[in-house]
């Protein structure tokens, strides 16, 4: 079997399904390690360097999660032992957000570390073609429209290929115990980035709808004015969200950037019918089966929640929401990509 090193900064669920992924093909060699401040920085260097030169010979590749501090040495040490060097982009990655501060790129040394990646790597996988370039008007500032590796390094030449996300699609459904509540809307998202997935939108909005349940897990209730209707579930597991989900008869993913949308995904999964903004492959995603917001404004999205009511097909579009994502969005068909991407490229 070959050897295979995998890097990333941490584990969560869509970085555990690729080194599923690759495990069962390959010999993985795994360096993960936290890179939070100057000094696990500098540690991370020299633990990851002694790591690469006692494994880069005799790995057929190397696969890095994110662009980062971590994605600089393999890729440089990959280009000098002639082994192929992959970087999967995700998002943060591939954007500069001051005013929402997101994004990599608007730390300088950040920025910097994922130049240097991403020219000595020998191909980007992007999660969706939006991280390669999208033009972003959701959010409504002028100086922050384009995003994307074309637009913050305008020069660089880099060979990629698109791979989508891939869900465990037999992990979510609907449960048919629950009875639904009709009307009832759900977004999911932490604290930190409340005002970045439209938390402050949905507040503002839920006013407009005093009979409807709005949820949001991910965090518990902030300290501010916040409607009685906007009920907050803190951090939940996996069950508890697909119940929720499943309770829900709508999920908000009215993001100002999205790499991709994996708990809009689950989300649909669980025949929620998706609500989302403009942005990034939010779109391509939802297709007909769902609704978009083309600016981050109540009044917009008080006028679209008013004549989705008005719909009769509602039962039709949760089917479809589901449908779409077993189609498109299936860790089966991210494995084929990501192997065969691989296999033809270490040859």
């Amino acid at each position: 079997m070959s050897k295979l090193i995998f890097i990333a900064p941490y584990i969560n669920s869509a970085i555990q399904r690729d080194i599923d992924i690759l495990d069962k093909e390959y010999e993985l060699s795994l360096f993960i390690c936290l890179w939070m401040n100057k000094m696990k920085t500098i540690i991370g260097f020299i633990r990851q360097f002694y790591f690469l030169l006692k494994n880069i010979k005799n790995s057929t590749a190397i696969v890095i999660e994110f662009g980062g501090y971590w994605s600089v040495l393999p890729s440089v040490l990959g280009k000098l032992f002639n082994t192929p060097v992959f970087i999967v982009l995700r998002g943060t990655d591939c954007a500069s957000i001051p005013s929402l501060k997101y994004g990599n790129l608007r730390n300088f040394f950040l920025k910097n570390a994922c130049h240097l990646s991403y020219y000595y790597c020998s191909a980007l996988l992007p999660v969706s073609k939006s991280l390669i370039y999208t033009e972003n008007r959701f959010h409504g500032n002028s100086n922050e429209i384009f995003q994307g590796i074309k637009a913050h390094f305008p020069i660089l030449k880099f060979k990629y290929k698109v791979i989508p996300n891939g869900l465990y699609v037999e992990n979510w459904s609907m449960d048919k115990s629950i009875k639904r509540n009709k009307n009832s809307f759900i977004a999911v998202f932490s604290k930190s980035q409340f005002s970045l997935k439209g938390g402050d939108l949905i507040c503002e909005t839920a006013k407009y709808f005093p009979e409807s349940d709005f949820y949001i897990a991910g965090m518990t209730k902030p300290n501010l004015d916040i409607p009685i209707n906007v009920i907050f579930l803190g951090r939940l597991t996996k069950d508890e969200l697909s119940k929720s989900f499943s309770l829900c008869q709508f999920y908000f993913q009215l993001t100002s950037y999205e790499g991709f949308g994996l708990a809009l995904c689950e989300a649909m999964l669980c025949e929620c019918v998706p609500i989302g903004s403009s942005v990034n492959i939010i779109p391509d995603i939802i297709g007909n089966s769902g609704f978009i917001l083309n600016e981050k404004n109540v009044d917009q999205l008080v006028n679209l929640i008013e004549n989705i009511k008005e719909e009769d097909n509602i039962r039709n579009l949760e089917k479809k929401a589901r449908e779409r994502i077993i189609k498109n969005y299936s860790s089966d068909r991210r494995k084929k990509l990501l192997l065969d991407f691989i296999a033809n490229n270490t040859a």
